[in-house]
């Protein structure tokens, strides 16, 4: 059981989100209390998330004392895709449920399959109960289900404004007009952040700008990625083929004319401050647009800000891109908003202006390890290589500590711009686009456990 010390050290960390000095410490002089508070949360934790005890026991691990007694303890960030793939594809809402129950920190109910619709209604009903299941987009075919409570949501929406205004220096001040120019996932994390950027960014005498194109749900999603496999086994059916062409010429429609419509809009509040978010393939497009419509840099403020997430989805652009963006809205350096994080963990690492490096908050534990995931490497003085694992100590739905499949170079000593915190270089690579495949020691050991629960 945890002692009252290292539950408050969890109160202590998880309470400076808020704080002007969340970025700026010392990482040796919070190590103890980091260590505190991952015992506390671990000693919770390890009665109520099976997969968890599961872990503990295979390793023999009672508590945490050190940095090193948590690698075993860590999930492999495949293990929120573990559930048999037939579950989703066949509708075995029920056996799904219990799946999830197994990495979750507040019991799933039992549900009756027969009382599912389809993916989108699973999530919505487990909502309605507190479970808040955020789904990856599933692109290379199986979606990660990533479970979180009520007080997850809201921590999000404490969390992603503070660390917003610090990587950019924007004031969460209601002064600016927010354009999504993307396609909006349609999952709880998704809907939380967004309502904490309205709340604090968004001038309440205009309404944030959405873009023009139904939500992505993780239901038209699945049925995507079912339909990409039988085409590529032969086995789909004529009538099948034919919903999947009407669905994606719809679809491909509905993006070819929102990008003029989104141009549109632009160019009228062009006089105001913008916040810009999205993907680049849309934003590039929406770009293009603008400029078609002879508008550019010298037609937008120069307070306006951008954020940017997820990478290039694979959509094929010209090398310039970023800087046909930046330039069409007049977007500055200092507000080019850059954050590190991933799906599995519900804080952010914002990059800083001047060094150039994405900063770690005090409750979110660095733990760099070799490439096969098992062992803790030595921290060193200055900057060295490793497997990106972290522990954050603000999620409350699910266990905290994570094994990536991203290659980082981190750096415990202070910054160029001042902070003192543990930094990671801005030249973060999957070791997947390395070498093609991405093996973690542990995760075979998850996939087995989860086998023997099915």
């Amino acid at each position: 059981m945890a002692t009252t010390m290292e539950t408050g050290a969890i109160e202590r960390l998880t309470g400076l989100v808020e704080s002007p000095d969340r970025y700026d410490y010392a990482a040796a002089d919070l190590r103890e209390a980091q260590i505190a508070a991952m015992n506390a949360r671990f000693q919770d934790r390890m009665g109520k998330i099976k997969l968890l005890r599961h872990r503990a026991e295979e390793a023999g691990i009672t508590e945490i004392r050190s940095l090193e007694d948590a690698v075993p303890l860590l999930l492999p960030h495949t293990a929120y895709k573990s559930y048999p793939e037939s579950f989703l594809m066949e509708g075995k809402w029920d056996k799904l449920s219990k799946w999830l129950d197994s990495v979750s920190t507040h019991r799933v109910p039992a549900i009756d399959a027969s009382t599912i619709r389809d993916v989108d209604h699973w999530v919505e009903t487990l909502q309605a109960g507190g479970h808040n299941v955020s789904c990856s987009s599933g692109t290379t075919g199986k979606s990660a289900m990533l479970v979180a409570s009520d007080a997850d949501m809201e921590w999000c929406k404490r969390e992603a404004p503070q660390a917003y205004t610090w990587g950019s220096g924007v004031p969460l001040d209601h002064s600016r007009r927010i354009f999504g120019l993307a396609p909006v996932a349609s999952v709880p994390r998704n809907a939380a952040t967004g309502e904490a950027y309205v709340a604090t960014l968004q001038d309440p005498n205009s309404e944030r700008f959405a873009y023009p194109v139904p939500p992505i749900t993780v239901g038209s999603l699945t049925q995507m990625v079912v339909a990409r496999k039988k085409i590529a086994d032969g086995t789909i059916r004529p009538e099948e083929l034919a919903e999947f062409e009407r669905i994606s010429a719809e679809r491909a429609k509905a993006v070819e004319d929102a990008v003029g419509v989104t141009a549109e809009a632009l160019v009228t509040a062009r006089g105001d401050k913008l916040h810009l978010t999205g993907l680049w393939s849309g934003l590039y497009n929406v770009a293009k647009a603008v400029r078609d419509l002879g508008y550019s840099a010298k037609d937008f403020s120069s307070e306006n800000s951008i954020y940017v997430g997820g990478g290039l989805k694979r959509a094929n652009l010209p090398a310039d891109y970023r800087e046909f963006v930046y330039e069409t809205f007049n977007i500055q350096p200092e507000r080019n908003y850059q954050n590190y994080s991933m799906q599995e963990l519900h804080s952010g690492m914002p990059r800083c202006q001047k060094g150039g490096r994405y900063h770690l908050p005090a409750w979110l534990v660095p733990l760099i390890l070799d490439k096969s995931g098992d062992n803790l490497l030595p921290i060193v003085a200055g900057e060295y290589e490793g497997r990106a694992a972290f522990f954050d100590l603000s999620i409350d739905g699910r266990w905290g500590g994570v094994i990536s499949g991203d290659k980082v170079s981190i750096d415990f000593s202070p910054c160029a711009c001042g902070a003192r915190s543990p930094s990671i270089r801005d030249t973060i690579v999957r070791y997947a686009d390395l070498e093609g495949d991405d093996k973690i020691g542990c995760a075979g050991t998850v996939d087995a456990y989860v086998r023997g629960l099915s």
